[in-house]
């Protein structure tokens, strides 16, 4: 599978909505190690914090702000997302960190409208210059809470955040109303292995899984290099993100699916 770089219309398209879909960025055999090693995975179990929704739901993630040589870190380094992140935001970008979101079936629960970058503020980045990439490692539907996004809401700037009850932080309701008024609310369905690009500033949220089936996604979050934040937080400040061959996900992930399976007999 060849991997071109973003066309003039994406591009475009990225400017003007916030977000691009590219399909079948992590092809089936690709998906599917992803998937087995992320649910067989202890310290994706173990580290995974909980956060509740308005309605006293809980979804679960992962986070780590370091890279290892694991199939997570292969993605993350992989050139098919660093070259889009690098044409999206106009140059050298570092791994700010990725996370595993793990919205269980019936039980995982949503996440208030927000924008990345109103968090990401407060840690000393002065511009906006942050993206993240999320892809599905299971399918996304409706009814599985699939991420929602407000078309164009980027060009909104930062908007004022607050923390509800439950620890959630949303974006300023008011203003979310606003915007809901007139721009268009996407529902970003997505198959398995899809991939979503979008800005640190594009409001979004999701649903919680009503379904019978689990919502899994690797969120994959850049910073601009010239975007070093101006203070240590607990995110990491700028450092050289070495590329590995595409070659590498399924080579690093064969690898630890076999060392997975051996521990187990």
């Amino acid at each position: 599978m060849t991997h071109p770089p973003l066309t003039k219309e994406q591009l475009a398209q990225f400017e003007r909505d916030g977000y691009v879909l590219v399909e079948n960025l992590l092809d089936k055999e690709e998906t599917d190690l992803l998937l087995k090693i992320a649910k067989a995975d202890q310290g994706i179990q173990k580290g995974a914090t909980a956060r509740k929704d308005a309605r006293g739901n809980y979804t679960r993630l992962t986070l780590r702000n370091e890279l290892y040589d694991d199939m997570y870190s292969a993605i993350v380094r992989s050139p098919r997302i660093v070259d889009r992140m690098e044409q999206l935001l106009g140059g050298e970008v570092y791994h700010y960190h990725h996370k595993m979101m793990l919205k269980e079936p019936r039980v995982g629960g949503a996440w208030e409208w927000h924008q990345d970058y109103g968090y990401w503020y407060n840690n000393g980045c002065l511009f906006p210059y942050m993206a993240s990439c999320l892809i599905a490692v299971d399918r996304a539907t409706k009814e599985n809470g699939c991420l929602q996004v407000i078309r164009g809401s980027h060009l909104m700037g930062r908007v004022d955040h607050v923390t509800l009850e439950g620890g959630q932080t949303s974006a300023d309701p008011e203003r979310v109303e606003k915007a809901l008024e007139r721009m268009e609310l996407v529902y970003c369905e997505m198959a398995p292995g899809a991939g979503l690009f979008f800005h640190g500033n594009l409001l979004h949220r999701s649903d919680m899984n009503a379904s019978d089936y689990s919502r899994w996604s690797l969120i994959c979050c850049y910073n601009a290099a010239r975007n070093d934040p101006y203070k240590v937080h607990h995110h990491p400040n700028y450092s050289y993100l070495e590329k590995w061959p595409d070659s590498k996900i399924k080579e690093i992930g064969q690898r630890e699916w076999a060392e997975m399976q051996a521990a187990t007999t």
